[in-house]
């Protein structure tokens, strides 16, 4: 039987156990899972637009409607979205694989050169597949990251295929089938 988790020290150890597995086994096994990528945006308590992509999004609840993304530790970005305690969530079309990559980095002015505009004072990216708007409710810790839940308010799709990160690349989704084709699986 495992304790519960009480912290994490240094990353060493997690409910007092010794790590198993190495963190480059755990991420290359991990890359086996196909993800959306998603923005999370929000303004600085100063007003100044800041944001990070996450490929670790998800609906937690429909009743109440929460979601959750993670956010690394060392993120410069994720302390100025949490003091905001409020966020966009966006998940990026599948033509937007240098946004991605823009939020990906670290630092700098990551919406110089794109469009945007503010919904209710939150910047939001333009051609992305959908947003959902949020208000910060809890934070866990997870290890090296931290586990951010958040209360939906709003939610808008825009009829675009979402961009898919799997095995360390990003990818679009190829076209559905259309029923009555004769493309169909049998």
């Amino acid at each position: 039987m495992v304790d519960r988790m009480s912290h994490v020290d240094s990353g060493e150890t997690v409910r007092g156990v010794e790590n198993l597995v190495e963190a480059a086994q755990l991420r290359q096994t991990c890359a086996t899972w196909p993800t959306g990528v998603a923005a999370v945006t929000s303004a600085g308590t100063d007003g100044v637009p800041v944001g990070l992509a996450v490929n670790s999004f998800t609906s937690l609840s429909l009743e109440p409607p929460l979601v959750l993304f993670c956010a690394a530790l060392s993120s410069t970005t994720w302390p100025r979205i949490r003091a905001a305690g409020r966020f966009l969530v966006q998940v990026l079309a599948a033509d937007q694989h240098d946004v991605a990559e823009v939020f990906a980095r670290s630092g700098g002015d990551k919406f110089a050169g794109l469009a945007w505009h503010r919904r209710d004072g939150l910047p939001e990216l333009a051609g992305i597949s959908a947003v959902l708007k949020c208000s910060l409710v809890e934070v866990h810790t997870g290890g090296d990251h931290e586990i951010a839940v958040g209360r939906v308010e709003a939610v808008e799709t825009f009829g675009k295929r979402p961009l898919v990160f799997h095995d360390g690349a990003m990818h679009t989704l190829p076209l559905p089938r259309v029923a009555g084709s004769g493309a169909e699986e049998r």
